[in-house]
């Protein structure tokens, strides 16, 4: 078991109930109108993304957030961090909305992909994360590339302060890939 972060496939996105996430949206697409914003609606290339997104959140996070406290504003640690579903699409400012989920409460915060992939390519910069050596879109390539040796093996070839923490490491290419997914295939994110 565990957690973990995936994308949320067109059909659970509109899907109210348990199973679903229907009921996000619809508060989602009624603050977006509130605030002048048109709806979101998953683009037919969610529908068409190979796969699925899934990455185990696991290894600890001290050094990630030590990082991002030495790189990082703490309204820009917020917005890398604080975020339970993550939507495709540019935001001014995270979105509060009063449906929770199991793993939010009572509430769910909504962060837009954009922002988060700025952050933590920020962050893969400042620890020269070997990026194009990370694997990308298979489930669990990520999780598996730092369990099971792929990391090692790349930090001997390519040393560098990413090989130093590699729970760090994790977490960066983490966000990274989780918003790069979210917007090249224009589906959520979130924790399951």
């Amino acid at each position: 078991m565990g957690l973990y972060l995936v994308s949320v496939a067109a059909q659970d996105w509109s899907r109210r109930g348990e199973d679903g996430y229907g009921d996000i949206a619809a508060a989602l697409n009624t603050e977006l109108e509130r605030r002048g914003l048109p709806p979101y609606e998953l683009r037919q290339a969610a529908r068409e993304a190979p796969g699925w997104f899934e990455e185990k959140v696991s290894p600890p996070m001290d050094g990630f957030v030590a990082l991002c406290r030495t790189r990082l504003t703490d309204a820009e640690l917020s917005a890398l961090l604080d975020w339970s579903v993550l939507v495709p699409f540019a935001l001014e400012e995270e979105i509060v909305l009063p449906v929770g989920t199991a793993y939010s409460g009572e509430e769910t915060a909504v962060a837009g992909a954009p922002r988060v992939l700025a952050l933590a390519e920020r962050l893969a910069g400042a620890v020269a994360l070997p990026v194009d050596a990370i694997p990308a879109g298979d489930n669990l390539a990520l999780s598996l590339w730092f369990l099971e040796g792929g990391a090692e093996q790349t930090a001997r070839v390519r040393p560098g302060p990413w090989a130093e923490d590699r729970d760090a490491a994790f977490y960066v290419a983490l966000y990274l890939r989780a918003a790069q997914y979210s917007l090249r295939y224009g589906c959520p994110m979130t924790y399951s």
